[in-house]
């Protein structure tokens, strides 16, 4: 079975300063992969070469199309869905307006995406700059929902958001795995809720992959010698 996504020795700089030294990493249909690392370490610059906000050389394919020549929004339209770090959500937009601005057409609707937060549902006219965080957060993982992607990439999704908060995404992520075919990439901080949704894991050191294994196989001591302050 050939990956759904496929990066392999991707190199990537920012004018002459150099982050990614050689990024492997492979995600099937309907799997969930963590990419972890301490902060600096290159997780934020590898979603940006796959979504081609940054300029990449090494192999990125997207069933089994060069995703390296193709601009931001094509890519998009191939089926990645990017939940940003930092939401950013459209402040002066409301909530409907946020969720069906760049919408396509597939199972995910308004409708559905409101069964799975329906606090969105209950705001659907209200100014998204007037939300709790946790519901931008929301709102962020819906949008992205709303253009029907094969993979659903979060990074830090649940960053500085309340503990209850937190378990709410922790769940939709859990349900999204159960109950849909869609590969998820997600960059998080807590392993222990990483455990136990994903299917497996590479870790980065200095924007480069220097781990790959199941979830089983991530004990205390490979986070520790990874990952650990």
């Amino acid at each position: 079975m050939s990956a759904l996504l496929k990066l392999s020795g991707v190199t990537a700089s920012y004018g002459a300063s150099q982050a990614l030294f050689g990024v492997d990493l492979e995600i099937n249909e309907g799997e969930v992969l963590a990419l972890l690392g301490r902060n600096g370490m290159g997780k934020s610059t590898t979603v940006k070469c796959i979504c081609r906000m940054l300029a990449a050389d090494g192999t990125l394919s997207f069933d089994g199309q060069d995703l390296s020549r193709l601009p931001s929004h094509k890519a998009a339209r191939l089926g990645l869905g990017l939940v940003p770090e930092g939401r950013r959500c459209f402040r002066d937009l409301s909530v409907q307006e946020n969720l069906i601005a760049a919408a396509r057409q597939g199972d995910w609707t308004f409708e559905r995406v409101t069964g799975l937060f329906p606090r969105l549902g209950e705001r659907r006219g209200q100014r998204a700059g007037s939300l709790s965080g946790g519901e931008q957060q929301m709102l962020a993982i819906g949008r992205a929902l709303m253009t029907n992607p094969r993979l659903l990439i979060l990074d830090e999704a649940t960053e500085g958001l309340a503990p209850v908060i937190r378990q709410e995404i922790w769940a939709v992520v859990r349900q999204l795995k159960a109950e849909t075919g869609l590969a998820i990439l997600v960059i998080d901080k807590s392993i222990r809720e990483l455990r136990q949704v994903c299917d497996r894991a590479t870790i980065l050191e200095r924007g480069k992959s220097v781990w790959t294994g199941s979830v089983d196989a991530l004990t205390d001591d490979v986070t520790a010698g990874y990952i650990g302050v």
